[in-house]
């Protein structure tokens, strides 16, 4: 079973639109995205547990992944398919 997807984002962040893309691209069909432009508090909270304050920060499971680079440094490594498989990161 494919992990939850969880990305924080903003209505207008290409990057955030980029790593969508490559998540499509990989088979994903439900990301749980949070808009921290619309909600302050969803902002604090995303710094909070991420320790950053660009956008997207992404979740796969319980792991962070990062940003949008982060997202395609794991694709370019061979590690983001397994992730989206659920195996251990």
């Amino acid at each position: 079973m494919q992990p939850k997807i969880l990305m924080y984002s903003t209505a207008v962040c290409p990057y955030c639109v980029r790593a969508e893309g490559l998540l499509r691209r990989k088979g994903v069909s439900e990301i749980e995205k949070v808009r921290i432009d619309t909600d302050p508090a969803r902002r604090d909270e995303m710094m909070e547990r991420t320790g950053r304050r660009t956008v997207p920060q992404i979740y796969i499971g319980d792991f962070h992944v990062g940003g949008c680079d982060d997202l395609f440094a794991l694709d370019h490594a061979g590690k983001l398919d397994p992730l989206l498989r659920g195996e251990a990161a």
